[in-house]
């Protein structure tokens, strides 16, 4: 399992991969434009082309993009729905221009009170986006799920499923990123390694074996099944050490990269909390189990 972190851009792309690789991070996920704001001015080729050398260069490889925060896929408002997929077009194509192997978007809200009816509104924002992005889209779309407040939609896996199977037959590669705080304030329990192997077996059963393809490594700062969403440091919250090392441990996530979306100051907050993952996993390895970082 590579183990990394979501790096601050603050506008200079090259200098968060830098600072990723400065820290000990293996993979890297980042925003490739405001995730405040709707659009941006397009990426410079010159540069995208220098960040698709600088994160293998660097050594923090996969890279990975997050969408803007303001996509709201499942929306029924038909002005906001145009314009989520239009900026998930977009988010799809700087994706691409930086290398990204995957990129991941939070799904939006269920306003029907219908699983099926929103599942096959945001497939179909999925499939309207790719199709604008076309040829420069990035080629894996990663659902994230939620931690299931007021009408969001994701927060189970069978939520997940909803989508993937209305998008089945359509040639799309559409993932799964887990947020380890999310599912937990959903209600799945991931404190030890029996709840990560019931977890997993929920996710392959529902979504379908291979369709997990990325980790948001995060504790949860609120208890099992609180529907909060809030990010706490590896072992200090409701997740626990254990549950981490359990999640090492998993021989399914051995090629699953997991990022980390710390609160708190850099660098101190990614230094500490890439040094608990990595010390878990280099242990679970001397016993046997899963395995250091692979490509």
């Amino acid at each position: 399992m590579r183990i990394g972190i979501h790096a601050r851009t603050g506008g200079d792309l090259r200098g968060a991969l830098t600072y990723a690789a400065e820290v000990g991070a293996e993979c890297v996920q980042v925003f490739a434009k405001s995730p405040k704001r709707w659009y941006a001015p397009d990426l410079d080729p010159t540069l995208a082309a220098e960040v698709r050398d600088l994160a293998p260069a660097c050594g923090v490889a996969p890279l990975f993009t997050h969408t803007a925060y303001l996509i709201n896929l499942g929306s029924a408002d038909d002005a906001l729905w145009l314009r989520s997929t239009d900026a998930l077009a977009d988010e799809l194509r700087r994706g691409a221009a930086l290398g990204a192997r995957g990129v991941v978007t939070h799904i939006g809200t269920n306003p029907y009170g219908d699983v099926a009816l929103a599942a096959s509104r945001i497939a179909r924002a999925a499939e309207t986006a790719c199709s604008a992005a076309g040829d420069d889209a990035a080629r894996l779309l990663l659902l994230e799920n939620s931690a299931g407040a007021g009408s969001s939609f994701g927060g189970s896996f069978e939520e997940l499923s909803a989508v993937f199977h209305v998008l089945d037959g359509t040639g799309l590669d559409v993932g799964v990123c887990l947020d380890t705080c999310h599912a937990h304030a959903y209600g799945y329990e991931l404190s030890s390694a029996d709840a990560w192997v019931r977890v997993l077996d929920g996710i392959d059963g529902c979504c379908g074996t291979g369709r997990l393809r990325l980790l948001h490594a995060n504790d949860c700062g609120f208890p099992l099944g609180s529907r909060r969403d809030r990010h706490a440091w590896i072992g200090d919250g409701a997740i626990g050490q254990a549950g981490f090392e359990a999640m090492v441990c998993q021989e399914r996530l051995a090629d699953v990269p997991a990022v980390m979306e710390m609160p708190g100051d850099p660098p101190g907050k990614d230094v500490v909390n890439l040094t608990r993952l990595k010390t878990a996993r280099d242990a679970c390895a001397g016993r046997g189990g899963g395995g250091g970082p692979r490509p």
